[in-house]
């Protein structure tokens, strides 16, 4: 089985999981897998995670054909208690229509700019709550290993 070191996500993919995490789009499956509906409940992603083997893997976008470890494991790591989890800000994150946003700007940092302009979030709290979060997940060096041969069809 082969493995790929993956990448750091883009900042926008923290602020998704842990929107994923408040709309409750999180099924825990088993200690090691669990299920991911997106925002819009066209796709439901396969997560798999191993931390005492630095293993994961998701049927998402960003971890099977970009190389970053998507949002939905890092929701995952966060339900687990692995990641930190600001709960006011997830609060705040409730109901976002991430995959819309996404297509209308086709520019994450746009994305994020109208996210917390219209969330009337704390920029200055976000980004320390981002840096955060990735500083933790770069430590885990986590790599692909292939379980799942599909990506999430819409």
């Amino acid at each position: 089985m082969s493995s790929t070191i993956l990448r750091a996500p883009p900042r926008i993919k923290v602020l998704e999981a842990l929107g994923a995490i408040a709309d409750g789009r999180i099924e825990v499956v088993n200690e090691n897998e669990a299920l991911v509906r997106s925002s819009d409940g066209t796709r439901t992603y396969k997560v798999y995670v191993d931390v005492s083997r630095r293993e994961v893997d998701s049927t998402d976008n960003g971890t099977v054909y970009r190389g970053y470890v998507g949002y939905p494991i890092v929701s995952f790591l966060m339900i687990k208690k692995l990641l930190p989890i600001n709960e006011n800000l997830m609060q705040s994150l409730r109901g976002i229509p991430w995959k819309k946003l996404n297509e209308e700007y086709k520019n994450y940092a746009k994305v994020m700019e109208v996210i917390i302009r219209d969330r009337r979030l704390n920029e200055i709290e976000v980004n320390k709550y981002i840096d955060q979060v990735l500083s933790v997940l770069r430590r885990m060096n986590l790599k692909r290993i292939q379980r799942y041969n599909e990506v999430a069809e819409e």
